[in-house]
């Protein structure tokens, strides 16, 4: 596919069989250009995947199937864009993703770059597309452009913003991008006293890498499903999703594919055996000094027992003796979980920047 103005090009690429020779030319060049864009904006890459990372995240599933295109100017990328598609929830819904590199941008190569993405999701039959914009700290959290429901907010004055508010997006929630760094941990032995007094005898933290043990997938499934429906989403439109065994193998069976390691922690209720809570933090080899801290759930009938610090804890002090070359640890939450942001800050994490999560209905 080529767009129709001579100064850029837009092209649909498939995705190689691996990252080795030339077949894996191009997704190195666009891997690059994807870090690029990612400095300019945060002035390092602890945001950036690794192309090895983004190469197996990038590949269908029987989840989620995506379309990619890229945009050159004088031969080299300069631009990039996705549709990605849920297939067995949110089936009305897109996730879009564009970036262009700032010495292009205002040129035309964004709006092109939208416009295919959303030709290919209205196309594929979604109504409900989503996309995100990111802004370091800088500026209040409650900046001028705040979401109509939810937290928070997010500079007004940005292009990124211009650009979707131009679109007919609206911002629909703001997410907190925070960082710790591993050596600020002179308060983790006094929460660790306070979590396990409120967790007491009824529960206990286990723990595993990569895959969960056979006897708790079904159990894992459940949590991973309430993600979905027991977090703020504020304006978005997020359906709940359906979770069982083979979905949670699949994700495990991406991460492994993508060379990551996962460190899963979660409570269990001894009197039952039920699992209560679980955390993740993902590592990528390519990335030593960096860690991803992810997804983090309490089950709504064992929430005030101190569970969320609970595992966040027990998983971070793994990392920390595990994975000694790990400087700092980054996650996101959205503004109005106000619950677990009172937690991270507890932990050491501080605001690095906001995302902001928009919206647009075409129907």
């Amino acid at each position: 596919m080529t767009g129709q103005l001579p100064d850029f090009s837009i092209h649909e690429f498939d995705l190689p069989e691996s990252l080795e020779g030339p077949d894996g030319e191009v997704f190195r060049e666009l891997s690059s250009a994807m870090d690029a864009t990612v400095l300019e904006t945060w002035g390092n890459l602890d945001r950036a995947s690794s192309a090895a990372v983004r190469l197996a995240a990038w590949r269908d599933t029987p989840y989620e199937v995506s379309r990619n295109f890229l945009a050159r100017v004088d031969g080299g990328i300069v631009g990039y864009a996705s549709c990605h598609v849920p297939l067995k929830d949110n089936v009305g819904t897109a996730w879009l993703h564009v970036d262009v590199l700032q010495r292009h941008r205002r040129l035309g190569i964004g709006t092109a770059l939208l416009r295919t993405v959303e030709e290919v999701a209205t196309a594929q039959g979604r109504h409900v597309l989503q996309a995100h914009t990111e802004h370091p700290v800088g500026f209040e959290g409650t900046g001028p452009l705040a979401p109509a429901a939810g937290a928070g907010g997010v500079s007004g004055s940005g292009s990124d913003v211009a650009f979707c508010l131009k679109n007919g997006y609206s911002l629909e929630q703001t997410s907190r991008f925070s960082r710790l760094e591993m050596d600020h941990n002179a308060e983790w032995a006094n929460l660790e006293f306070m979590a396990h007094s409120k967790a007491d005898a009824a529960y206990g933290v286990l723990g595993w890498t990569n895959r969960c043990p056979g006897e708790y997938v079904e159990q894992m499934a459940v949590l991973m499903g309430r993600m979905s429906t027991d977090t703020p989403a504020g304006g978005l439109e997020i359906e709940a999703e359906a979770w069982d065994a083979a979905r949670v193998r699949q994700l495990e069976d991406t991460a492994l594919a993508e060379g990551r390691t996962a460190l899963v922690a979660a409570a269990q209720h001894r009197p039952t055996g039920e699992l209560a809570a679980y955390t993740v933090i993902y590592l990528d080899p390519a990335k030593p000094w960096m860690a991803d801290q992810d997804d983090t759930l309490v089950a709504s009938p064992h929430r005030g027992h101190g569970l969320g610090m609970l595992v966040k804890l027990a998983n971070l002090r793994r990392l920390q003796a595990e994975y000694p070359a790990v400087q700092r640890v980054m996650t996101f939450n959205a503004e109005e979980n106000e619950h677990m942001l009172a937690i991270n800050v507890q932990l050491g994490f501080r605001p690095v920047g906001y995302d902001g999560e928009w919206q647009k209905r075409t129907k």
